[in-house]
């Protein structure tokens, strides 16, 4: 580990999601150098870091979007590694994501958005798919917009719509990426309260990377840091905030001076 400073492995304990021993590499950029990491089913794991220090990375593994150049990714006890690419399309049914941007279609109404894997994946009537698509608006406390377009919406209403895409399929893995990026602080914590409820209530497996960290203390159940392409600690929310570790420290309370160099 760089800097001194050591970083923790999380043992290889049978989870929803694991990564072992994970590197990827772009050209001559490292970006992922040996993650461990394991979720529980049920939990809600956030990941903190640097902006571009492989956060999202760590998401397209988990998908199945992209392929480590060592190591394994482990989902509900599978080896994406094993899987053919029909059978990676067919798993990937078991996951919902949120986007930064929501990433809703302009072109398709609300519910259209929302039941846009159903069509996909699902043989379904389109009265069928309309009912489904308005009780998970329902859940996100967005009744009667079923017919708007997604340019009549505000920011905080396509990220909600976005959350009702992403549990359409009723789904045992969401993960969530910069899920409160661009929004005021009002919204970020509905936004917040949302992902807690779907994470209880849903009974879902959650990876959510994100900057905010109050949105993080909010939402996780464990917190890992992602620096140099390693995790350098995994705790819950109050035990990363009293970590002794200087980096996680530095970055949780935003500060300009400490190990984390300034580019």
């Amino acid at each position: 580990m760089t800097d001194g400073i050591r970083s923790v492995v999380t043992p290889h304990t049978n989870g929803m999601i694991e990564l072992r021993n994970v590197y990827k590499s772009f050209g001559n950029h490292h970006v992922l150098r040996g993650v461990n990491l394991t979720v529980a089913a049920g939990e809600g794991m956030v990941v903190i870091g640097g902006s571009g220090t492989g956060k999202s990375v760590i998401l397209k593994h988990i998908i199945g979007l992209m392929q480590p150049d060592a190591g394994e990714v482990i989902i509900d006890g599978q080896n994406l590694a094993d899987l053919s690419e029909r059978d990676l399309f067919e798993f990937r049914k078991r996951f919902g994501m949120l986007f930064q941007g929501a990433a809703l279609f302009d072109s398709l109404t609300v519910w259209e958005n929302v039941a846009f894997g159903l069509k996909e994946h699902r043989f379904l009537a389109k009265d069928e798919m309309m009912e489904i698509a308005r009780q998970k608006l329902t859940k996100v406390g967005l009744s009667g917009i079923e017919e708007k377009m997604p340019a009549d919406l505000s920011g905080g209403m396509k990220k909600r719509v976005g959350l009702a895409r992403a549990i359409a399929m009723n789904p045992k893995i969401i993960l969530y990426d910069e899920p409160t990026t661009g929004l005021d602080p009002i919204m970020s914590d509905v936004i917040n309260q949302l992902i807690s409820e779907m994470n209880r209530d849903l009974a879902v497996t959650s990876v959510t990377i994100t900057h905010d960290m109050k949105s993080a203390y909010s939402i996780a159940n464990k917190i890992a840091m992602l620096y140099h392409g390693e995790i350098l600690e995994v705790g819950t929310p109050e035990e990363i905030q009293n970590s002794d570790n200087p980096v996680i420290q530095q970055f949780i309370h935003g500060r300009s001076e400490g190990p984390i160099q300034i580019d």
